[in-house]
């Protein structure tokens, strides 16, 4: 089965952002806000799906579940266009999560 992570998810948002090239506004750090505003945005679809649905219809019911899921792409969609806008590369927000995770780890 193919690898699907950070690396494959910022080549489809690549593909994405050029086939709207003309429609949608460039990459770029000074549309990094708006997509950052985007992704909060599905956040709260997110969020509105836990509330008006709740937790047991997400696992059980498959119409709720994949609505979840979509959203949930959705968040990821603009995550990596973020990025993308900010020339964040996987392998620079692999080192710092790394470090944060050991940040973590060490709390408490």
């Amino acid at each position: 089965m193919e690898e699907f992570g950070l690396n494959k998810m910022q080549d489809i948002q690549k593909q994405l952002q050029e086939k709207y090239k003309d429609k949608w506004e460039p990459i770029s750090p000074e549309t990094g806000k708006n997509q950052l505003l985007w992704l909060m945005i599905e956040l709260g679809e997110v969020a509105d799906i836990i509330k008006k649905d709740g937790n047991k219809k997400i696992i059980e019911d498959s119409d709720v579940r994949r609505h979840f899921i979509e959203e949930m792409c959705d968040v990821l969609m603009y995550f990596n266009d973020v990025m993308l806008c900010y020339d964040i590369s996987v392998e620079e927000l692999k080192e710092v999560y790394l470090e944060k995770h050991k940040k973590n780890m060490e709390r408490w």
